[in-house]
Formats: C-alpha cells, sequence, structure tokens
C-alpha cells in the first residue's frame, strides 16, 4: 500500500474531535510514509487532513472539478492539485490513484464516495480495502443499517465482513496492510442466482 483516499467533509462538523481526529490521520499517513489522496479542498476536514499530511512531511494529491476550483476552494499549496472536468472524472482518478480508501466523517458526498468503492468491491471490479474511521461514534447508525441489510438479505454477510469499522487508527491501519478480499457471491439466495441465468 502506497496511498490512502481520504474522503471526508467540506465542513469542520460540530464537535472539535471531528478536526482532531482528521489531523491525526494525516499525521499517521506522513509518518507511515504514505501518499495523502483526496477531493483537494481547503476547506473542512478536508483541508485539515491535508494541511495535517504535509505539515508532518507528507506527499498530498488533490483531485478537484474545475468547478469547485473556480469556487476558490482548491488547495493551494499541495503536493500536487490535479484539476478534471467533473465529479465522474474526479472520482475516477481518485480510484486511479488510491491503493485503499477512508471514510472520515461527512455528508452527501463523502457517503456516495465511500459507498461506490464498496460496490466496486461487490461486484469485483477492485480489490481495495474500504474503512469508516467513526469518530466518537459518528458512522455508528449506518453501520446499524448495513447489519439490517445483511439481516433483510440485501447484502451477503461476507460483504459486510469485507469493510472495517471502528475509530482506532492503528487498528485500521494495520487491516489495510494485510487486506485480502473477501470473494463473495453477490447473491443471497442460490435459486435467484439460478433464475437470473
Amino acid at each position: 500500500m502506497h496511498s490512502i483516499c481520504v474522503y471526508c467533509g467540506s465542513n469542520s462538523g460540530d464537535r472539535p474531535v471531528y478536526a482532531e481526529r482528521a489531523a491525526q490521520l494525516g499525521q499517521r499517513i506522513a509518518g507511515e510514509g504514505l501518499r495523502l489522496v483526496y477531493g483537494g479542498g481547503n476547506v473542512g476536514l478536508m483541508g485539515i487532513v491535508a494541511n495535517a499530511t504535509l505539515a508532518a512531511g507528507g506527499e498530498v494529491l488533490g483531485v478537484i472539478p474545475q468547478q469547485l476550483y473556480d469556487w476558490e476552494v482548491g488547495h493551494q499549496h499541495l503536493s500536487k492539485l490535479e484539476i478534471v472536468g467533473s465529479m465522474h472524472e474526479r472520482k475516477a482518478r481518485m480510484f486511479e490513484l488510491a491503493d485503499a480508501f477512508v471514510a472520515l466523517p461527512g455528508g452527501f458526498g463523502t457517503l456516495e464516495e465511500i459507498f461506490e468503492m464498496l460496490t466496486w468491491r461487490q461486484l469485483g471490479i477492485c480489490n481495495k480495502p474500504c474503512a469508516f474511521l467513526s469518530v466518537d461514534g459518528y458512522y455508528d447508525p449506518l453501520i446499524h443499517m448495513i447489519d439490517r441489510m445483511v439481516e433483510a438479505r440485501f447484502l451477503h454477510p461476507d460483504q459486510r465482513n469485507d469493510l472495517w469499522y471502528g475509530d482506532d487508527l492503528d487498528a485500521m491501519l494495520s487491516w489495510m496492510h494485510r487486506y485480502q478480499p473477501i470473494q463473495s457471491s453477490r447473491w443471497n439466495d442460490a435459486k435467484r442466482r439460478i433464475a437470473l441465468m
């Protein structure tokens, strides 16, 4: 693993611990000699994780759509900032550049980005680890919803087990370094699989 993509909020949230954890993650990424790949912004948790990585001597590569750059939210002091034409291009480029994906607290965009990566894992499009760094229990309700998907048989248990969830940076990074993708069926029901053939 050489690069970690971090998805997170363009706001800082209502608790100081969110910013503190974002800074800690940036410091750890740099400390382990990894490169940070992120959305290229200079605001919210995005700016905090990028600045912390840079301050610790790490490499930071941002990918930002032209529209957001024009709104003056592009970070001007990164190791490299790539400006792309659309959000779709941004996500595809971040996927190409990263070996693993982490969701810090965030909103719609953060969830949309990490869930696309989880969907690609489910479909076998990629073999890259995905993690929710649930600061102060932020993602607890979401994980409960994912568990409900398993209970209701819309999600295979192996697919639930193929993502990491918690608030321990050491545990998360250790899991990512030794990650082995789970290759399970996309279908829970064998009869359903046969019917679709």
